[in-house]
């Protein structure tokens, strides 16, 4: 416990640990904003197109199954960027986790009744509009449910970019290995932690948010 006080206690170090939560932020975060929508107009595909749907989902799995240090290492190789850049995070989680959401999404826009599509397109709804006011509102809480698990994956693997020398909280770690010092790798465990609490408890807000009906309706019940 002293160390931990002793670590924290300097304000140099504080400063580095904030400048590594936003980064880490930034890292977790961007990509899972580029990844929805992906996943939505991937999903649209495999809803709209039934032919398609099982070569695309079926990529989505195989891709999801490669290891991230892999994937980290791999990208460099196929886009030409330097192995140290944080890109290859952003990249690289940005792939994983539209290869998460793209299934729930297609799911999600299949079980919209056909009725509803049908009553808005004798409405005049043209198909986009029908997409964007109606069906999509419909899978906003499935495509959340997935939001919620992403958010907790990419949190967790911008720790694995810091073995190939990126930033975030995973420098923590990889320095309190290296040194044998518990200080900094307990501090990187407790932010990490909340930090995953805090954006599951901010999605869990805008889904109620964007999805009103459905907590009226909990309410009655």
């Amino acid at each position: 416990m002293g160390d931990l006080v002793k670590y924290l206690g300097d304000a140099g170090t504080r400063g580095l640990i904030l400048d590594m939560l936003l980064e880490h932020i930034y890292l977790s975060l961007l990509p899972l904003v580029i990844s929805v929508v992906l996943a939505v107009a991937l999903g649209w595909v495999c809803h709209r197109f039934g032919w398609f749907r099982g070569a695309l989902l079926g990529a989505a799995n195989i891709v999801y199954t490669v290891p991230s240090l892999a994937l980290f290492a791999i990208i460099p190789a196929v886009i030409g960027t330097q192995v140290l850049d944080i890109n290859n995070v952003v990249i690289a989680l940005t792939v994983y986790t539209t290869a998460l959401l793209t299934r729930p999404v297609s799911d999600a826009l299949d079980a919209v009744p056909v009725q509803i599509t049908a009553a808005a397109t004798a409405m005049g709804f043209r198909p986009l509009r029908r997409f964007l006011t109606v069906e999509l509102p419909l899978a906003v809480p499935v495509l959340f449910a997935g939001l919620r698990v992403g958010s907790v994956s990419n949190i967790s693997l911008v720790s694995v970019g810091a073995l190939i020398g990126t930033g975030g909280l995973g420098v923590l770690f990889t320095d309190g290995f290296r040194s044998r010092y518990l200080a900094p790798i307990i501090v990187g465990i407790v932010l990490t932690l909340l930090l995953a609490l805090v954006v599951d408890g901010l999605l869990v807000a805008l889904r109620q948010w964007l999805t009103p009906w459905n907590h009226i309706r909990g309410v009655k019940s």
